[in-house]
């Protein structure tokens, strides 16, 4: 079964330490002005999504993670991984205390993997 979305290993070890933190949490990818580009992690029930909203999948600790169907419309063709770097995170999201922030690293996927995913359309919000 193809993935629309993973995470390194350093970004899955912070997600440990935050869901040990804060409990169950997920992800969202808005497409906004401010940290449009950098998927924001909230402790699960304290974000909405919307009807629209894609659910590209789930990641460890069945941590959802959510993207905007606007940003989904540019994104569709790519297999994403959460990844983790030096530097200030989004003001809203967990990471923001620990001096680091998740990013998003993109590959195109193969036409096998494109085929697999049109036969299997994301759930939405």
């Amino acid at each position: 079964m193809v993935q629309r979305v993973g995470l390194t290993e350093k970004a899955a070890a912070l997600l440990g330490e935050l869901t040990g933190q804060h409990g169950p949490v997920m992800f969202h990818q808005s497409g906004g002005c401010c940290d449009g580009s950098s998927p924001m992690c909230y402790p699960r029930g304290e974000f909405r999504v919307g009807g629209s909203d894609v659910l590209l999948g789930y990641l460890p600790g069945d941590t959802p993670f959510w993207m905007s169907a606007d940003q989904f419309e540019y994104w569709k063709h790519t297999h994403l991984t959460v990844d983790v770097v030096p530097g200030r995170g989004g003001g809203f999201s967990l990471e923001a205390p620990e001096g680091v922030r998740f990013l998003i690293r993109s590959r195109l996927f193969t036409d096998e993997e494109a085929a697999a995913l049109e036969a299997q359309p994301p759930p939405t919000g």
